[in-house]
């Protein structure tokens, strides 16, 4: 196995661990097809040192279970020079590099969001292993009125880059359904394009389908207060479902609140066969297939 690529400690944005229970969860039965984890980070240390898993521990340990792909995503600069040089490394993983929608507000502010931007192009652009742009898109939630004209910004260049590159367009989208799309619709939707995390209701998930999208459900689609969530689930096409963690967060249940890493995918993917009164293997094969197509192929 490659060298293993060192991992960042958590940012202050998101926080420490704090009096969180950040023991490990133990790994669950292996799934019976394996399914790629399309969304993770694995350079985002969670929990009080020594108690993250490295990268190679990370994917050994995926990979035991049934997980044995990976997409790695980067958020900043540093993340996304770190997911290229991972998938460099690593068979197992591919990159999505990007500035996060919390990004932006901070660079324009510093008068650097420009030259962000060009590098996570030449980035983007730097290897056919770096299959995505994203995680990109809108996020209401921590930022205000006063970020959202960087936000918008950020996005319409990022989209337009998926584009140009023929990368697919990984979409962060909290508290922001309506402009995400409105701006989608303006700016022309990419030809592949993952709505992560998918947080929103069956209408919106609809209206996500209508554009092409493919849907990728974490770990809160198990979460007691998600019906909504698990209404959106259903009415999802079984060729446009994904599956991820966003690891380290977003654990699911039972074990909300823990570290979260990939091995932890089949958690979520039996909770999902459950809410669809599905096949968990027939599950399984039709994830790992729309990956592929969601990402350009296998790997």
């Amino acid at each position: 196995m490659a060298p293993d690529v060192p991992t960042r400690r958590r940012s202050a944005e998101t926080g420490g661990s704090g009096s969180r229970d950040t023991r490990r969860p133990p790994a669950p039965e292996p799934l019976p097809h394996p399914v790629v984890d399309n969304h993770c980070h694995l350079d985002i240390a969670d929990g009080p040192d020594g108690s993250w898993l490295s990268t190679d521990e990370a994917l050994a340990a995926a990979a035991a279970v049934g997980v044995p792909r990976i997409v790695q995503i980067g958020c900043d600069l540093p993340g996304a020079r770190w997911a290229v040089e991972a998938a460099g490394r690593y068979d197992a993983v591919v990159a999505g590099v990007a500035l996060h929608p919390n990004e932006a507000p901070r660079l324009a502010a510093d008068g650097v969001l420009d030259d962000a931007l060009d590098q996570i192009e030449r980035l983007a652009a730097s290897s056919d292993r770096v299959r995505a742009v994203g995680e990109t898109g809108l996020d209401y939630f921590r930022t205000g009125e006063e970020g959202r004209a960087a936000q918008h910004a950020s996005f319409r260049r990022h989209i337009d880059l998926a584009k140009r590159l023929g990368k697919t367009l990984v979409i962060h989208d909290r508290d922001a359904h309506d402009d995400v799309l409105a701006i989608l619709d303006e700016e022309g939707v990419p030809d592949r394009l993952v709505m992560h995390c998918f947080s929103g209701d069956a209408g919106f998930a609809r209206a996500c389908l209508d554009r092409g999208a493919w849907l990728s459900f974490a770990g809160t689609v198990t979460f007691k207060n998600a019906e909504p969530l698990r209404e959106a689930l259903r009415v999802t096409p079984r060729d446009r479902v994904l599956v991820e963690t966003d690891a380290p967060y977003l654990t699911p249940t039972p074990y909300r609140g823990r570290p979260n890493a990939s091995y932890l995918v089949p958690v979520t993917m039996r909770a999902m066969a459950e809410t669809l009164g599905e096949d968990l293997e027939r599950l399984c094969v039709a994830v790992d297939a729309n990956t592929e197509a969601a990402f350009g192929g296998a790997w």
